[in-house]
């Protein structure tokens, strides 16, 4: 972790094009998301994302069970280019995270808030978004590549029978990551003077 915060944020890209290496150990991945996990924020602390990483075979079986699902539901013309996009892009890394939250943990903060209770849902996404942008900046820093997909709700009945999850655990997105082989393209940014106001 030798970048600074700014830097880390800057550095922090899209990879499609990634390879099944890692720079790293494996144990040093699950400490990044540990790390991730620990001192991420949440409403009223109520820590309710979960995730879980695939590694190896397990990866693979992700990426697998997204194209089956998208076999039935893309136009047979077009699936070639799907799967190519799956193969080339998420299956070829090295590994990939799911985020979840747990929605007994936002249940039991909109009954025991219930002034409040339209908001935890919106709160819950919140935090999930922290985490991604954490654990995606962690991996970059350590020279990874990595990218953020939403295949759900498509896949999410199948995952959690694949993984025995239970069943108040709701996916919001998968990250594919691997040592990216490519650089990303550019990225244009919108002018800050329509995105940043600021009163003194």
């Amino acid at each position: 972790m030798a970048a600074n915060f700014k830097d880390a944020l800057k550095l922090r890209r899209t990879y499609y094009a990634l390879s099944n290496k890692s720079l790293i150990g494996d144990q040093e991945i699950e400490d990044i998301i540990s790390h991730v996990l620990l001192h991420t924020p949440s409403p009223f602390n109520s820590q309710s994302t979960r995730i879980v990483l695939l590694l190896g075979e397990n990866h693979k079986k992700l990426w697998q069970i997204t194209k089956d699902a998208l076999k039935k539901i893309v136009p047979a013309e077009s699936f070639a280019a799907t799967e190519s996009k799956i193969e080339g892009a998420f299956a070829s890394g090295y590994g990939s995270v799911l985020f979840f939250e747990d929605q007994s943990v936002v249940k039991g903060l909109q009954d025991a808030f219930p002034s409040y209770a339209d908001n935890f849902p919106v709160w819950s996404q919140h935090t999930s978004g922290m985490h991604q942008l954490g654990v995606w900046t962690l991996l970059e820093e350590a020279g990874f590549g990595a990218s953020l997909q939403h295949y759900n709700p498509l896949i999410d009945q199948a995952v959690q029978e694949e993984w025995n999850l239970p069943s108040s655990w709701k996916l919001i997105a998968e990250m594919p990551f691997g040592v990216p082989v490519q650089k990303p393209g550019e990225k244009e940014f919108k002018p800050l003077t329509d995105r940043f106001k600021v009163y003194k």
